[in-house]
Parts: structure tokens; C-alpha cells; sequence
């Protein structure tokens, strides 16, 4: 079965964004060594714009064929004229105030996120990434299998955080940290496996 994964930036104390939505004081600190990374491990998250410039513009997916994206999250690139961000990637806005997609290889969707996720979930594919924000991250959160955090070396005070939800702990494990040398370090978390999860012994 395919996997969520919420691949996210975030400062140390857990915002995404600033409280206007903007995310641009995260840009001085993709560079070297970690901005290289980036591109290469994870060509699929990259701004399709981007790409060409970035020397990737054809590079395969590795991780992701889907992306999801709330209103929020979409709307900073329309208002720009990317009206398909991140068109090497199926994409599928959640929105109940966008009547119409302003962009044919973009789904706009006002259904439950758990029941798309769910389907999607079912089909064969590479992974499905959530880009954001933290309202659908909070809708999603019992569906999410991966959490990966790019840590930047920045306290933003307030802003939009991780997760906009009700307060319900859930645990998750650690099992990849890698530090870079301008100060941002990339965390890896996966749902710990269920009894249902666990494969049947041998007879």
C-alpha cells in the first residue's frame, strides 16, 4: 500500500510559515551542501518552475507521484502564474472556495481528505506527499505515515505551525537524522508498525 508522507520545512519551534503565509526567510539557508541534497534525493518536491534552472528538469520522480495541497498552500504560486506548481506530479488541491481548477493538470476537490487519501492509498504508485498546510496536516494526521522535517536553524516566535488539529499525542519514531553544514537538519519519522501491520509468521 502507497504511504503518506508530510514533507515540510520548519523553524525549531514548529512553524511553517510565517502568520501571513509566507515562507522566505527559509530560502537563505537552502544552499550548499543541503540545497544540493535537496535536488538530488528529492528532485519530486522541487517547484516545477524551478527545475529547468536547477539542472533536474527531467529527473524521475524517486519518492512521490502525488502531491496534496490545501487552498493556502496552492495559492502563493497561482498568484504568481504557476497555475500548475508541480506539474511532474499528480496534484490535487483541497478547497471549498475554489469553484473552478485554474489549471487542467490540477484537481480541485472540496471532499473529504481522509476518504481521497484512503482511495488513493489503494492504487498502485509511488508515494504520496503532502506539501501542506497545517489545516490539511491536522485533517490528515491518522493517515500519515511519514513525517519529514527539514529543520532550519531559525525561531520564528509565531506563525502557521506544523499542525492545526485537536490536541490528540500520537507517537511516531525517529529513524533518520541528517545534519548539514549551514545548520539544517533533515528528520525522518515513521508510525510506528501495528500488530496488523506485521508480517504472517511461516507455518
Amino acid at each position: 500500500m502507497r504511504k503518506l508522507s508530510y514533507f515540510i520545512g520548519s523553524t525549531i519551534d514548529g512553524f511553517i510559515a510565517a502568520p501571513d503565509g509566507g515562507f522566505d526567510f527559509f530560502f537563505p539557508h537552502v544552499t550548499g551542501e543541503y540545497a544540493s541534497y535537496l535536488t538530488t534525493e528529492y528532485p519530486d518536491t522541487v517547484f516545477a518552475p524551478a527545475r529547468a534552472g536547477l539542472g533536474i528538469g527531467d529527473a524521475p520522480n524517486k519518492h512521490y507521484d502525488t502531491v496534496l495541497m490545501g487552498r493556502a498552500t496552492y495559492e502563493p504560486g497561482l498568484a504568481v502564474g504557476a497555475t500548475s506548481p508541480y506539474a511532474h506530479l499528480r496534484q490535487i488541491v483541497f478547497s471549498r472556495s475554489i469553484a473552478e481548477s485554474p489549471d487542467p493538470a490540477v484537481e480541485v476537490t472540496a471532499e473529504d481528505p481522509l476518504s481521497v487519501v484512503r482511495r488513493l492509498k489503494r492504487e498502485d504508485g509511488l508515494g504520496i506527499w503532502l506539501c501542506g498546510g497545517a489545516s490539511l496536516a491536522g485533517q490528515l494526521l491518522p493517515e500519515i505515515d511519514e513525517l519529514v522535517v527539514k529543520l532550519y536553524p531559525v525561531v520564528a516566535g509565531s506563525g502557521i505551525p506544523l499542525f492545526s488539529a485537536d490536541f490528540a499525542a500520537r507517537n511516531f519514531e525517529l529513524v533518520e537524522s541528517r545534519t548539514f553544514d549551514q545548520g539544517s537538519v533533515l528528520l525522518t519519522y515513521r508510525k510506528p508498525a501495528t500488530a496488523a501491520d506485521a508480517e504472517p509468521e511461516q507455518a
